[in-house]
């Protein structure tokens, strides 16, 4: 475990870091212009100690940090079989004498932390999942007036599943598990999570705390399959909160910088499937046939086309196939080809009104060619609409924790989709970008074979989260803060 010094490059122990990572061209400076100037209860000395103690904290845990990360990335398990990566957490929780619940079927869990002592002291021989609670079982200390003052109930969210895609990348740590890796990051997303918590309690335990804190940390599977967050919300994990952060790392943002963003944060995301069916020929005869890989592309290049040109162009609208099939030999004219894509908008009405637009193309050229043409589409997670007070809460973290500079405001919302959004649909959210590139011009995209990450983001984005869950346990003024 690394040795806590003065936050900044130094403190983090680069043995888990890349060889090829340089020194960050700037220092980790620690500033508390954005919340303590302007809160009657919080004085810039009381913050400068607790933060302190709390960057020291993070750089003892530093190297542990890298481990974790590294044991997850080295072992990933995609969208529904996360049973072995919920052990490994519930033992890294059972390590900190922290009693987390396990999710029906053993996938995903959620531990609380602060308020009355949840944990039961677990030795090293225990087995975690053993020790741990059920739902029906799960202790309900949020509602503990020892907790914290402040009436609104926090919860920090990683995911933990791993996606269908080969790692390539030449490192010590690459998956073992052929055909899947965590390419999208949740093995960082989930560390990040881990340590706030670990962090959080260390502090707690050494009396290091300003005031008593109540977090709930949930560790969701199959995000990747849009259906982890329902899960969790089925099994009990947001029981007692009224808010919930989250993070994604961006291999376009360099190490030590965050960005947030009010309002739409994500898109709404639908997965569409049209089944063309026509009438198979010999590839000599086309005459004969109905040919519905002709139509295919005709239809593929209508709804490129027309969809943009009935659309404001001020109301995003991706359209995206990325599936064809049709067809076993090069000389045979199938009967049926299917399409898959999928439908991103900002909103739902427009998401309605192109999908009507797509079936009317469709009935058209079925009509032309005589084709039977269908369209089914299965609704994924709505957009992200980030929480005007939690912004500024991770804002204010962020800017403590690196400088007011290094929290950048991202322009436009993502296309993409995510599923914490149905975490929305019942309390307040936000999310915000992790920067985790050392060189974003260089660096793989998620869902690359050889996407990475520069690990010095593991501390930055547990730090942020652990002083974001201090910020809102504030005692004397909660209402005037963040709450």
């Amino acid at each position: 475990m690394a040795v806590g010094v003065p936050f900044g490059v130094s403190r983090l122990n680069l043995n888990c870091v890349h060889s090829f990572v340089q020194p960050l061209p700037w220092d980790f400076r620690r500033r508390f212009s954005l919340l303590e100037s302007g809160s009657p209860s919080i004085t810039p000395t009381a913050a400068a100690t607790w933060t302190k103690e709390l960057g020291l904290s993070v750089g003892r845990w530093s190297q542990r940090f890298c481990e974790i990360r590294r044991h997850l990335h080295q072992n990933p398990e995609p969208s529904g079989s996360e049973t072995h990566t919920t052990r490994y957490i519930a033992s890294c929780l059972a390590s900190q004498s922290l009693r987390p619940v396990i999710a029906p079927g053993g996938r995903g869990l959620w531990v609380d932390v602060g308020g009355q002592a949840l944990a039961t002291e677990v030795s090293d021989g225990d087995d975690p999942a053993a020790k741990a609670t059920q739902p029906d079982a799960a202790n309900d200390s949020l509602d503990s007036d020892v907790a914290s003052p402040c009436p609104w109930r926090l919860g920090i969210r990683g995911d933990i599943d791993g996606l269908w895609i080969g790692d390539e990348k030449a490192v010590d740590y690459r998956s073992t598990v052929d055909g899947v890796m965590h390419a999208c990051g949740h093995d960082a997303h989930t560390t990040v999570v881990l340590g706030a918590v670990m962090v959080l309690r260390e502090m707690e335990q050494a009396g290091k705390l300003p005031w008593p804190v109540a977090c709930r940390a949930i560790f969701q599977p199959a995000e990747e399959s849009n259906r982890g967050a329902l899960e969790m919300i089925e099994a009990g994990a947001i029981d007692g909160l009224t808010h919930l952060i989250g993070l994604h790392v961006d291999p376009s943002r360099r190490v030590g910088t965050i960005g947030v963003r009010y309002g739409d944060f994500t898109a709404d995301c639908h997965e569409l499937e049209i089944v063309i069916h026509g009438r198979g020929a010999h590839a000599a005869r086309p005459h004969e046939s109905i040919d519905p890989i002709a139509i295919a592309a005709q239809l593929i290049s209508s709804i490129y086309l027309f969809v943009p040109r009935s659309t404001d162009s001020q109301d995003p609208v991706v359209i995206t196939f990325g599936q064809i099939h049709g067809g076993l030999a090069a000389n045979v004219i199938p009967d049926q080809v299917i399409i898959r894509g999928t439908l991103r908008t900002q909103e739902a009405a427009i998401s309605s009104e192109t999908i009507r637009h797509i079936e009317r193309l469709a009935r058209g050229l079925g009509d032309a060619s005589g084709a039977k043409i269908t369209v089914g589409w299965q609704s994924g997670p709505p957009p992200v609409k980030n929480d005007s007070a939690l912004v500024d809460l991770i804002a204010t973290a962020g800017g403590s924790v690196l400088d007011e500079a290094h929290v950048q405001t991202i322009r436009r919302p993502s296309m993409g989709g995510e599923d914490f959004a149905n975490y929305l649909t019942r309390l307040r959210g936000a999310m915000f970008r992790l920067g985790c590139a050392t060189d974003p011009i260089i660096a793989p995209p998620l869902h690359s074979p050889l996407f990475d990450i520069d690990e010095r983001a593991l501390a930055i984005g547990a730090e942020i989260f652990a002083q974001a869950v201090i910020r809102w346990s504030e005692p004397r003024h909660p209402n005037q803060l963040f709450c």
